[in-house]
């Protein structure tokens, strides 16, 4: 087995790829002078797959909310012990979050790196599972939840996507609810470990200054000692989305000082991938910078009257199965805020978009990425986010380039509508005197 590589000569960078017979894809970034080295073992599992059919596509299995989140902690659990302790052992800090769509263990270090990656491929890929220790994690992810019921960051966020979504499992919290965590068994933790976690669902992507050939042969000698199943491909179903929202606005309250805010627009697709994904995410988060950019007169003014902070963001999330703008922050009048934002929207349709604010704010798009690119953690976390969705990361800013003005004002026509958008907002607790 050798390395292959990939070069892009926009960004000039060369990645090295290996395709591993029977085992998950292998990436290879070198980054010449750096001390820390970073790794990553991701599989495509994540919160919104809570509905599939199982290895022979015979078996159909509908999942408790939670499951992906509760698999990625349990992992960390083997006959040995915690995993956490023998990182540490060899001076690595280890972390694995859980995503809609992904999961993703990793480590970073300066020293032991064989040590500490032949450790990152050991525990992904050995499950272990009992009825005790199941029971045990309930109990802390249960405390966990609980917590995040009170985070008002959290709760605007997932009551706008409940307002979005009527059906599709991005409504429903990654860690779950406190009554699905008490429905997880072993013997559900591995079935979804050996539907989603095997290698051919997977892979490994490591940056820093080290040689090729090394971490190609302490990926080999690794799985070379393993044997795996033949490999099935899930299908994964998710509910028919209309293209309405759910409800036009979701308000709870909780002690903060001032309202929360945030603002929906769902896009209207059902599957999407690949290069016209990844023109979709990069001509709406250019619109929505050129609307809502802090360089911004719009941003300007409604920072003067009060209305937003220096927090306030806008954002668009686009997965295969799903996507949607967000504009977030604390206001002290949602009401006020939210009318500003929606007329400002009509305004600019009415308008027009401006070519030299499209031009500055594009070549500004560019220098972001390419300044993103001095951190390990960004390349090597987008890299496989966006290969699990057939994107080729390092054709970004190919893919800008070719945007026009015209693609940016058929994004605003076509999914910045009134119709298709929700409000959240977290009110003060009022407490009685």
């Amino acid at each position: 087995m050798q390395w292959q590589t990939k070069t892009n000569g926009t960004i000039g960078e060369t990645i090295y790829y290996a395709p591993l017979e029977g085992g998950p894809e292998l990436y290879f970034l070198p980054r010449k002078g750096y001390h820390k080295k970073y790794a990553i073992f991701s599989t495509r599992f994540g919160s919104v797959d809570n509905s599939f059919y199982a290895v022979d596509h015979d078996e159909k299995i509908t999942l408790p909310d939670g499951v992906a989140h509760f698999l990625e902690h349990k992992l960390f659990d083997d006959e040995k012990g915690n995993v956490f302790d023998r990182f540490a052992s060899y001076g690595a800090s280890p972390n694995a979050f859980t995503s809609f769509t992904n999961t993703t263990y990793l480590f970073s270090c300066t020293d032991f790196f064989a040590e500490n990656f032949k450790l990152l491929i050991n525990f992904v890929q050995d499950p272990y599972f009992t009825d005790e220790s199941v029971a045990k994690e309930q109990g802390i992810i249960q405390q966990e939840i609980r917590m995040y019921q009170d985070n008002p960051g959290w709760r605007v966020y997932f009551n706008l996507l409940e307002a979005l979504y009527e059906r599709h499992p991005v409504r429903n919290d990654i860690a779950g609810s406190v009554e699905s965590i008490g429905k997880i068994t072993k013997e559900i933790l591995y079935k979804c470990y050996d539907t989603f976690y095997h290698p051919k669902n997977m892979a490994i992507f490591v940056t820093g200054d080290l040689l090729p050939e090394k971490v190609l042969e302490l990926t080999l000698e690794n799985l070379s000692q393993r044997l795996f199943p033949p490999f099935h491909d899930m299908q994964r179903l998710y509910p028919e989305e209309k293209a309405v929202v759910n409800e036009k606005k979701v308000t709870q309250k909780l002690p903060v000082s001032q309202p929360v805010f945030s603002l929906g627009f769902k896009d209207t697709y059902s599957e999407l991938k690949g290069r016209k994904l990844l023109a979709r995410e990069l001509a709406t988060e250019l619109l929505l910078e050129m609307i809502f950019g802090k360089s911004g007169p719009l941003y300007t003014r409604l920072y003067e009257e009060g209305l937003i902070d220096e927090h306030f963001s806008a954002g668009y999330t686009g997965e295969r199965s799903y996507g949607h703008t967000m504009l977030r922050g604390e206001t002290k009048d949602p009401e006020a805020l939210h009318l500003e934002l929606l007329k400002e929207i009509e305004n600019v349709k009415k308008e027009g978009l401006d070519k030299e604010n499209f031009t500055r704010h594009k070549r500004k798009m560019k220098g972001n990425f390419l300044r993103s690119f001095n951190s390990l953690e960004f390349v090597a976390n987008n890299y496989l986010a966006y290969r699990f969705r057939e994107i080729e990361f390092f054709e970004t800013l190919d893919i800008l380039e070719a945007i026009t003005l015209r693609d940016i004002e058929e994004r605003l026509e076509e999914h910045l509508i009134e119709e298709l958008h929700a409000v959240s907002v977290i009110y003060p607790l009022k407490v009685e005197g």
